[in-house]
C-alpha cells in the first residue's frame, strides 16, 4: 500500500519507518525543512534504538521517503496518517490545532477517495470534529470524495518504540460504522496491518469513540498502578516495611502482575503526565468524576517532591552533587517531564555545584537547563569529589557501577537512589549511605 504519515516526531517517524519495513511505500511529511533534510540523509533527529537503521534501510529500498510538501504525495496515497503533536493546551486540554490543520489541508487538496487516520493521541470526539471539517471543505470545493476518519491509537514505549510498533500487543482500530465507504476503509486497515496480524497479533475493531478513549484509559491505568505502589513507599518508611517485598508479594498475584509496581520518584515523559491531565480535563467537560485519576496525578507530584526534599535536607551547604541520568527514562533522549528538569534548578538555587551525566540526553538538557551545570563524559567523572550522588534515570550503565570505587572517589558518602536499582546492603558494605524510596 501507499501511505503518507504527517508529522515525524516519535510516533510519526517510528510509524513511517516501520510501515516501510513491512513493505509499504511510505511518505513522511513534516513542515520542518531542516528535519526533513536530516531524514533524507539517513539521520534520525531523535534517539530511539533501531530507528536510524530502519530509516537508512527504507531510504535505500525506496520504500521510505520524506518531503515537506503534502500536496506532492496526496495523489499517490490511499491512507493518510496524522501523527502530529497534541501538546497540553489551556487547562491541560489537548491542543488539536495541528490535527485540524492536517485534516483540512488533506481535504482541501485530495483528488480521490482517501482514508484519514488519527494516530496522534486525541480526546474522545476528535474524529467526529475532523469529519465535520472534511464535509465543510468538500462542500466548499464542490467535491464528493469519500474520506472516512479512523482512530488508530499508538501504544509504543520510548526506548522500545520499534519492537512495539512491529510486534504490538494489539492493534486498535476505531471507526464510525455509519460513514460512507466504511467497509472499504476497514478492508484497507486490515491490509495495512496484515504483515503483523499474520504472526498472530490481534487487530480489534470498535467504534471510534471507544478507540479514542482506549489510549488515555491505558496510560491512566498504568500511571495509577505506578502511583499506587509509590503511595505505599512513605507508609513503608514510617513502619519499617520494605516496598520491594510488598511489590513482589502483590505482583505474584496474576490478577495484578509485577509490571509497573517498581517504586521510585514517579512517572514522567511525553505520555503519562500529559494523558492523565488531558483525560481529567475531558472528564470534567462531560461532568464525570475521575477522582482515582486525579489522585494518581496528585500522588505522582508528591512523590517527586518528597524525594527532592529528602535530598535538599541532607546536603551540606554549597555541596558538589553528581546527577546520574537526565532523561525521563532509559533508552531515550526525551526530556519531557523528566525529574531532572525539576531537581537541577532546585540544586542551583540552593547554591550547590552540579556535575551531570547521561548517556544520550546531555545535548537536549543543555538546551533547557542553565549553562552553569557541568556536563561530563563519564558517570564516575561526575562523582569525583562529590558530596552526594543522585540517580534519577535507571540506565544499565549505572546498575553496574563499582560501588567501592564510587565510595573511594567521592568526598561525601550519600547515594540517593531515585529508582531503587541498588541493594541497600551492597551500598552500605561499600562504605556509602543509601537513600532509597520505601526501603
Amino acid at each position: 500500500m501507499k501511505i503518507a504519515v504527517v508529522g515525524t516526531g516519535y510516533v510519526g517517524l517510528v510509524s513511517a519507518a516501520c510501515f516501510a519495513e513491512l513493505g509499504h511505500t511510505v511518505y513522511g511529511v513534516d513542515i520542518d525543512a531542516a528535519k526533513i533534510a536530516m531524514l533524507r540523509s539517513g539521520k534520525s533527529p531523535i534517539y530511539e534504538p533501531g530507528l536510524e537503521e530502519l530509516i537508512e534501510k527504507g531510504l535505500k529500498s525506496g520504500l521510505l521517503s520524506f518531503t515537506t510538501d503534502i500536496q506532492e504525495v496526496l495523489p499517490h496515497v490511499q491512507i493518510v496518517f496524522s501523527a502530529v503533536a497534541t501538546p497540553p493546551g489551556e487547562n491541560h486540554r489537548a491542543d488539536l490545532r495541528a490535527v485540524f490543520a492536517v485534516v483540512e489541508t488533506v481535504a482541501r487538496h485530495a483528488n480521490h477517495d482517501l482514508v484519514f487516520v488519527n494516530k496522534s493521541t486525541v480526546p474522545v470526539g476528535t474524529g467526529k470534529k475532523c469529519e465535520e471539517r472534511i464535509v465543510a471543505v468538500f462542500k466548499e470545493r464542490g467535491v464528493t470524495y469519500a474520506m472516512p476518519v479512523v482512530s488508530n491509537p499508538e501504544f509504543l514505549r520510548e526506548g522500545m518504540a520499534v519492537p512495539d510498533t512491529l510486534m504490538p500487543d494489539r492493534i486498535v482500530i476505531g471507526m464510525a460504522n455509519e460513514i460512507h465507504n466504511a467497509a472499504d476503509a476497514r478492508a484497507m486497515m486490515e491490509e495495512l496491518y496484515r504483515p503483523i496480524t499474520r504472526v498472530g497479533k490481534p487487530i480489534i475493531f470498535m467504534n471510534r469513540e471507544s478507540a479514542e478513549i482506549v489510549k488515555y484509559a491505558s496510560n491512566a491505568f498504568l500511571a495509577t498502578k505506578i502511583s499506587f505502589i509509590n503511595m505505599l513507599t512513605e507508609f513503608c518508611e514510617k513502619t519499617g516495611a520494605n516496598i520491594r517485598d510488598i511489590a513482589k508479594g502483590m505482583g505474584l498475584d496474576d490478577r495484578i502482575g509485577p509490571r509497573f509496581l517498581h517504586a521510585g520518584i514517579g512517572y514522567g515523559g511525553s505520555c503519562f503526565p500529559k494523558d492523565v491531565k488531558a483525560l481529567l480535563a475531558t472528564a470534567e467537560e462531560y461532568g464525570v468524576d475521575f477522582s482515582i485519576v486525579s489522585a494518581t496525578d496528585r500522588i505522582n507530584t508528591r512523590q517527586r517532591k518528597r524525594f527532592f526534599d529528602k535530598i535538599l535536607a541532607a546536603l551540606p551547604p554549597k555541596a558538589t552533587v553528581a546527577v546520574w541520568g537526565l532523561s525521563f527514562k532509559p533508552k531515550t533522549d526525551d526530556m519531557r517531564e523528566a525529574p531532572s528538569l525539576d531537581l537541577l534548578p532546585l540544586l542551583l538555587e540552593r547554591g550547590h555545584k552540579v556535575k551531570a551525566f547521561d548517556p544520550v540526553a546531555m545535548e537536549n538538557t543543555k538546551k533547557i537547563i542553565p549553562s552553569n551545570i557541568e556536563f561530563v563524559e563519564h558517570h564516575m567523572d561526575a562523582a569525583k569529589g562529590a558530596d552526594a550522588v543522585i540517580l534519577l534515570t535507571e540506565w544499565d550503565l549505572f546498575r553496574g557501577a563499582d560501588l567501592k570505587e564510587l565510595a573511594s572517589i567521592m568526598k561525601g558518602k550519600d547515594l540517593f537512589d531515585g529508582r531503587n536499582i541498588y541493594e541497600p546492603r551492597e551500598v552500605t558494605e561499600a562504605g556509602l549511605i543509601y537513600h532509597g524510596i520505601g526501603l
